[in-house]
């Protein structure tokens, strides 16, 4: 039997008006992480823009683009100091601003990528919006301490850092940045607690006020944030947590994520400092590959994009 011309239309009037109540919410996912600037994702040492199609930032550039945010993701040397490294970065910067006339971006980096684009906000501070930086060893890293005092002990440094060298010029080159220099004792003296405070003295905005605590949530109109997680060996499948597991020797019990220490993680407004993560879970490396109950990753820089949507950034 055939419904009655009544009831169709009224089966009608009902799908179209749950229709159009789904509308907002879906107007509202599609511009989620819809940020006013762009947002620039800044790789770590060793790092990468992308390679084919595996970003550094697992998956993250996709997922923010799906929510309505501009999203690059630029290749600097994979090793090289901060200031080198900042520099690359900056020059990117101009010459995207030049061509699409960009006033500022919102610049996100992990790990060694975090005092990359402290160096761009120091010295450059009209073009930066904000700097969220993830897993970032802002007061250094033991285990480039170790590293360090090792090499020079054996008298290795300088062929310990050509290999490392040869290793940055190969990422470089399968990632498409093979004009990039590389300099592993560059990154080295960035990286250990020497030259992090050396760094620090130079470019100290968003700097915790207090040991272990927060710095000051803007500088110069630049807003800074960070995050951190403290966990090892979080999935046995993946094979960066053996590397980590070494890493995590140097630091003699301190919480940490297999190469930086939860304090050294803080730098302007901490938003969370012990996520259930490595130091490679914190890009949703490798392939995604993490504790099945920590936090997701690109969830996270999805929330943080859309806090930066809501401070107008």
């Amino acid at each position: 039997m055939k419904p009655s011309p009544r009831i169709r239309v009224r089966c009608a009037s009902l799908l179209i008006a749950a229709a159009a109540a789904l509308l907002p919410a879906a107007a509202s996912a599609d511009t989620y992480t819809q940020t006013r600037y762009p947002i620039v994702l800044v790789h770590g040492m060793l790092g990468f823009g992308a390679i084919g199609p595996v970003d550094y930032f697992y998956g993250v550039p996709a997922a923010l683009r799906s929510g309505g945010a501009l999203v690059y993701t630029p290749s600097v040397s994979a090793l090289e100091s901060s200031e080198a490294r900042g520099e690359q970065l900056l020059a990117q910067l101009r010459q995207l601003q030049a061509a699409y006339g960009y006033r500022k971006f919102n610049l996100v980096g992990h790990s060694h990528g975090g005092p990359t684009a402290r160096y761009v906000a120091a010295v450059a501070p009209e073009l930066v919006a904000s700097v969220t930086t993830v897993g970032s060893p802002h007061t250094g890293s033991p285990v480039a301490d170790g590293i360090q005092a090792l090499a020079e002990a054996t008298g290795l440094t300088g062929l310990v850092a050509a290999i490392v060298d040869a290793l940055g010029v190969v990422i470089s080159w399968i990632s498409g940045a093979s004009q990039l220099p590389q300099d592993a004792l560059g990154s080295l003296t960035s990286l250990n607690s020497a030259g992090a405070a050396a760094f620090n003295t130079r470019f100290p905005q968003g700097a915790p006020t207090t040991s272990c605590g927060q710095g000051p949530a803007s500088v110069n109109g630049v807003r800074y944030y960070s995050a951190g997680g403290t966990s090892v060996v979080t999935n046995i499948l993946d094979p960066g947590d053996a590397f980590l597991a070494l890493g995590a020797a140097f630091f003699g019990g301190q919480a940490n994520d297999g190469l930086v220490g939860r304090c050294s993680s803080h730098w302007g407004m901490v938003l969370r400092d012990d996520y259930g993560w490595n130091h490679l879970d914190e890009v949703n490396q490798a392939l995604g590959l993490r504790n099945l109950f920590a936090s997701d990753p690109v969830a996270f820089y999805r929330s943080q994009a859309n806090r930066l949507k809501q401070a107008g950034l």
